[in-house]
């Protein structure tokens, strides 16, 4: 059945299973997104994988055309609870500088053997391999829509020297950097088209961000979103901006990024990726919702997690957020951003960044027109998540003046942790008076959007 699904949808070049598999051509020896402009292949010169490393593996080369590694990555196996899932997430998320995989098994819980394992299973590589071609594919990407000089690609790829860069990306690609290269090098901001599995419900995400926008910090239009952001660098923190323009047309967004410093390019363009969930295998979703007992019509194609920048931050506006509105939290967040965030002027316009858990820490916050109580538990999250930011927040239960609520609501919006059900929220409350039969387990590991589906239809 799997088969025949995969051949109609590369026939049709149905765009729902792009990042889903791959069609490899034998008599070409090059790999495809199903969504390829090219003349389909006969069948029995096709083979299927379910990742673009499994296709690299078997020696093929990715197409020039339909660029595989502009593909959103969801295959159907992916969820938050698997291990090769959190193994993932820490790589993307740190990218590839001092990456060690010896480490990385030891913070999931398992040995160096049993990662290897898992990977060959779930992905066809070793974590080894899997990073190297994550590198490359990332670099050719780089190559394809940007500016950057080449020095820059590589830097930003995670290699410490242009020879070795050139090296590894001829191996698997079987051509140099240089005739990869589309556009000539320039200091112009870097643009990228990241990419997603339609549908995706524009003005749900749209009308969520923008009724809890922080004017000073994002700015949310028609069919665009922008944002400052500071991505930790030892003990100081780099800066940069973006703002991304959605092309339904295109099942995309076209992204600018500017940062100071583009060895963290990769780690930010997977956040931004996070930012708008565009790895969301949304027919796998729409199953799960309905295996819950959600009628399919009552099914919002395309909901997406609005994921908040940094976990703190997704704590710091729950926090905010408690026995208040959300226009009144958002009128504190607007306070806290100004009193605290820092602040600078770029042609003309001045931009301002979310406050540190440093600066929350370090201030009494007089300004916020609250209880007592409620700052005192910002300064200990903050104080906590300075001490530990890498922490689960289901550390943060030990803190005084934080529940479940607050902890789910930061796992939802900071980590985009899939699988929350708010069932202590008002809103799920009275969704489930109109559909009393919904059983939220059945939708695992997908609850998160189950939860924002009910809170959609009050």
């Amino acid at each position: 059945m799997e088969l025949q699904s995969y051949q109609q949808a590369r026939l049709s070049r149905d765009p729902r299973f792009d990042g889903v598999f791959y069609v490899a051509v034998k008599t070409t020896g090059i790999f495809c997104r199903p969504i390829c402009p090219a003349t389909p292949p006969k069948e029995q010169n096709v083979e299927y994988f379910q990742t673009a490393n499994e296709a690299l593996v078997s020696g093929y080369r990715p197409c020039l055309r339909c660029r595989p590694e502009s593909a959103p990555f969801s295959p159907a196996w992916n969820g938050t609870q698997t291990t090769v899932q959190r193994a993932l997430n820490i790589i993307h998320e740190e990218g590839f500088h001092a990456l060690k995989l010896g480490d990385l098994a030891t913070r999931l819980g398992i040995t160096d053997r049993y990662l290897r394992k898992l990977f060959v299973e779930k992905l066809g590589v070793s974590p080894k391999h899997y990073v190297q071609h994550q590198q490359i594919l990332f670099a050719k990407s780089l190559l394809h829509q940007t500016h950057m000089p080449i020095q820059d690609v590589a830097f930003a790829s995670g290699f410490n020297n242009v020879r070795r860069f050139n090296d590894s990306f001829k191996k698997i690609t079987t051509k140099t950097p240089s005739e990869i290269r589309k556009h000539p090098a320039t200091d112009d901001p870097i643009r990228l088209q990241l990419n997603y599995q339609p549908p995706f419900d524009w003005e749900h995400w749209h009308n969520f961000v923008e009724f809890r926008k922080i004017s000073s910090m994002e700015h949310v239009g028609t069919s665009s979103y922008g944002r400052t952001f500071l991505w930790p660098d030892g003990d100081n923190f780099v800066k940069g901006r973006f703002n991304a323009v959605h092309r339904p047309d295109k099942q995309g967004f076209n992204v600018s990024i500017v940062i100071d410093d583009p060895k963290y390019l990769y780690s930010v363009v997977q956040k931004i990726r996070q930012v708008f969930d565009l790895n969301a295998n949304v027919g796998v979703i729409t199953k799960a919702l309905m295996t819950a007992g959600l009628p399919e019509h009552n099914v919002t194609p395309g909901i997406r997690i609005p994921s908040c920048w940094t976990v703190f931050e997704a704590g710091v506006r729950a926090i905010l957020g408690q026995q208040v509105s959300v226009k009144a939290a958002t009128n504190l967040l607007n306070q806290l951003v100004e009193e605290l965030g820092d602040k600078d002027t770029i042609d003309g316009t001045e931009y301002r960044w979310f406050p540190t858990p440093q600066k929350i820490a370090k201030s009494r916050l007089l300004f916020l027109k609250i209880p007592d109580a409620r700052k005192q538990t910002l300064i200990r999250l903050a104080k906590y998540c300075l001490d530990n930011p890498t922490a689960d927040p289901q550390m943060w239960l030990t803190l005084k003046g934080i529940g479940p609520w607050t902890v789910e609501y930061a796992q939802m919006r900071g980590l985009s942790n899939t699988d929350i059900w708010l069932e202590s929220d008002l809103g799920i409350k009275k969704a489930l008076d109109i559909f009393p039969l919904i059983e939220p387990d059945n939708a695992s590991p997908w609850r998160t959007y189950l939860t924002f589906n009910m809170w959609n239809m009050l």
